[in-house]
């Protein structure tokens, strides 16, 4: 059987990735800017704090200081037991799902104190990352008010990055933020009855 020509293939290939790299050194050439970002991981989907996660890691490894604040959950992510480190602080100021502690006044006070931690985290120059988990759902269930929550984003230090997770965020956050990624849930096991599970989900 004799090969199939690809000659032209070839030569094709190649003159579309010589117009393909043309055009992203021109991107990357007026894209001269830096600045501390905010960011967003929203959606039903999952992946949002874990996206967050790598962000993370990706500072700590370069030698970056991070800090991170867990709304609604009540123990620190399992990640954090292998991201200890000197440059990572970690705050897990939640009461548990708010349909187990039906208690919206203590609900309340815990995100008060949490977002106490996030703007000192974002008024200290020498965190370079804030990773605020879950806020979205704090904002959602109108346990802070989102302008009060917005004015103080817009506070943070100007080379500091600063990650907002979790569903439903509102359209004010979205408009500020510098980069939102919306998880889609096209498939996922617990609508099959399967459980969550120990390094899946938590």
């Amino acid at each position: 059987m004799n090969k199939p020509d690809i000659t032209d293939d070839e030569t094709n290939h190649r003159e579309n990735m010589d117009a393909l790299q043309a055009e992203m050194k021109k991107k990357m050439n007026a894209a001269q800017e830096k600045r501390g970002l905010l960011i967003v991981n929203t959606g039903d989907g999952k992946g949002k704090s874990t996206a967050a996660f790598g962000v993370l890691t990706r500072t700590l490894a370069y030698g970056g200081k991070a800090v991170v604040i867990q709304f609604i959950k009540q123990s620190p992510d399992a990640v954090e037991k292998v991201l200890r480190s000197d440059n990572l602080t970690w705050h897990a100021v939640g009461g548990g799902f708010t349909w187990d502690t039906k208690d919206k006044a203590a609900d309340i006070a815990l995100c008060e104190k949490g977002w106490a931690l996030a703007e000192a985290a974002m008024g200290d120059p020498d965190v370079q990352l804030v990773v605020l988990d879950e806020l979205n759902i704090v904002l959602c269930c109108k346990y802070l008010a989102t302008d009060r929550v917005l004015l103080g984003l817009a506070k943070k230090q100007a080379d500091q990055h600063v990650i907002v997770t979790g569903r439903d965020s509102p359209a004010g956050l979205i408009e500020m933020a510098d980069l939102v990624t919306e998880m889609k849930e096209v498939k996922h096991p617990f609508t099959q009855g399967v459980k969550a599970q120990r390094g899946i989900e938590f």
